[in-house]
């Protein structure tokens, strides 16, 4: 791709530094999400309604005004998104008294629909093509249905199963690598590995999360929550900034 395809795009390229904030942003989906509801009191369905409010307001700008990769706006919506989704999936589970084992399955049969008619749609699903608004938005649905499909899944192969949060990280772990793997070394398709690998770093970064917060007597390491927030919204900011200074170094090679 040459510096003027990665001008038009609306998502960033996939390095490795996508990968590594990607796995923090859905880590802190978990532990933010858990913070806000329950450490400040403020419950799940209220900042359900905030958490929207704000991530509708950056897709506004994003759609209307930005119409490109922004990484402060782009990355901004991830965390939001994953915030949300966090809060999505907890709701229809511990308030409507949904099963894991059902929503896992009505959002993966969501997700594929999502994707199904996204490619009906664009006939593509790679990552490099979308560079219009209605690509965008079939992008960010899909998503948000595997941020909410991945804390199911999470919490299903964790808590449901009991394999515990140490087991569950190792197993998601494991199957991205595998993936990584099959990609590398087998050749399979670009575009599929990386939808496979973009929707397991959701349960990856929801495991990761429950891991390091919950009590050691139910499976974590108890750390505070409110450190490990600050720390991963740190890690997360510092990488943006990088991005930000790169980004807005090719905006003025391309102005010049």
């Amino acid at each position: 791709m040459n510096i003027v395809q990665k001008t038009l795009m609306r998502v960033p390229e996939v390095t490795l530094l996508f990968w590594i904030i990607k796995v923090l942003s859905t880590t802190v989906g978990e532990t933010g999400a858990d913070y806000l509801a329950f450490d400040l009191g403020f419950g799940m369905p209220s900042v359900t309604i905030a958490m929207s409010i704000i991530m509708s307001i950056l897709l506004i700008l994003q759609f209307t005004q930005f119409k490109r990769y922004v990484p402060a706006n782009y990355w901004s919506i991830v965390v939001l998104m994953s915030i949300l989704g966090t809060l999505i999936t907890d709701i229809l589970v511990d308030i409507m008294g949904v099963s894991l084992v059902h929503l896992s399955i009505i959002f993966t049969i969501m997700m594929l629909a999502g994707f199904y008619v996204w490619y009906q749609s664009e006939k593509t699903l790679s990552i490099h093509s979308i560079d219009t608004g209605k690509r965008e938005a079939y992008y960010w649905l899909v998503i948000l249905l595997a941020f909410s499909l991945g804390t199911g899944v999470g919490d299903l192969i964790s808590e449901h199963f009991a394999m515990g949060y140490d087991a569950a990280l190792i197993l998601f772990s494991g199957l991205i690598a595998s993936i990584a793997l099959a990609y590398y070394i087998f050749k399979i398709d670009a575009v599929l590995a990386f939808w496979l690998a973009y929707v397991l770093t959701r349960p990856l970064g929801a495991s990761l999360g429950d891991f390091l917060i919950q009590p050691v007597d139910q499976g974590g390491i108890g750390l505070d929550m409110l450190i490990v927030n600050l720390v991963f919204l740190t890690c997360i900011l510092s990488m943006v900034t990088h991005l930000t200074i790169q980004h807005n170094k090719i905006q003025t090679v391309l102005s010049d």
